[in-house]
């Protein structure tokens, strides 16, 4: 039997990463849509520039959670937020945070690859724009090819840049849209069940680009696959009914979970 520490235990129990500086924190957060709570006191530390992979049965609060990290959930008038968020150290729910600016350090990519009606290069141009990071024209083409490069499309669309974004295929459009979040050159990266609309090709190139982008960038991922949270993360957070069950390195949780629950969804014995 693979026996662990009280230390072990507890750091897959709170979210402590070991020796890995959390560039995100979450402490005792709670979420309300009207009279009912959807999260109930959820803490996770997400750590700088690693894939977290958030799992659990569908409804479990994931995405709720996920939402709360770029305050995504304020397009929501029914919806309030309790406990403390932080981007690096700074509560990002602070009444002085821009939260404009805030969506830019935190990029987000959705289940629907969603490309907006334009032309490849406007869809990734767009957000370097309003937020005013452009130079001339010269550093516009410069930071549309480097996005779309980092994103794994330029040279399959470097010959159509000004042909619209909603003719490319399925996962053509999810890394467009990964290349659009990334322009405004975001520190953190959501992504809300990124290949769930993809086939299985599709989805190993977007799982390689994730691989590829943790090197710059702090990821989190929602995913109901078992075998991509195992394939991309480096750190595991089991949500069940609002709650986590458990945190901790991935390889961990996968092999020898501390959590009976954990275990038999990770097993597809959860019922």
């Amino acid at each position: 039997m693979n026996m662990l520490s009280e230390v072990d235990v507890e750091k897959k129990l709170h979210g402590a990463p070991d020796q890995t500086k959390a560039k995100m924190k979450g402490d005792n957060v709670s979420v309300f849509y009207g009279a009912k709570q959807a999260l109930f006191g959820v803490s996770l530390d997400v750590p700088e520039k690693m894939v977290t992979a958030l799992i659990g049965p569908s409804g479990c609060g994931k995405s709720t959670f996920l939402r709360c990290l770029n305050r995504m959930n304020d397009t929501i008038s029914i919806c309030r937020v309790t406990g403390n968020i932080t981007l690096d150290n700074r509560d990002i729910y602070d009444p002085k945070i821009d939260v404009v600016q805030l969506r830019a350090r935190i990029g987000m990519v959705f289940q629907k690859p969603n490309p907006f009606p334009k032309s490849i290069f406007e869809n990734v141009a767009y957000g370097p724009r309003i937020h005013g990071l452009v130079k001339d024209k010269h550093h516009l083409d410069e930071i549309v090819e480097k996005s779309l490069q980092r994103a794994g499309l330029f040279s399959e669309v470097k010959d159509r840049l000004h042909e619209s974004g909603t003719g490319l295929s399925g996962g053509q459009q999810q890394r467009l849209c990964i290349a659009r979040a990334i322009a405004v050159s975001p520190e953190v990266i959501l992504m809300d069940e990124p290949c769930s609309a993809l086939d299985p090709i599709a989805t190993a190139k977007v799982e390689e680009l994730i691989d590829e982008l943790r090197e710059n960038y702090t990821i989190v991922i929602v995913t109901h696959s078992m075998q991509q949270a195992a394939r991309v993360s480096q750190r595991t957070a089991m949500f069940h009914l609002g709650n986590i069950v458990e945190v901790g390195d991935t390889e961990m949780m996968f092999t020898s979970p501390t959590e009976k629950r954990t275990q038999d969804y990770i097993t597809g014995r959860f019922g």
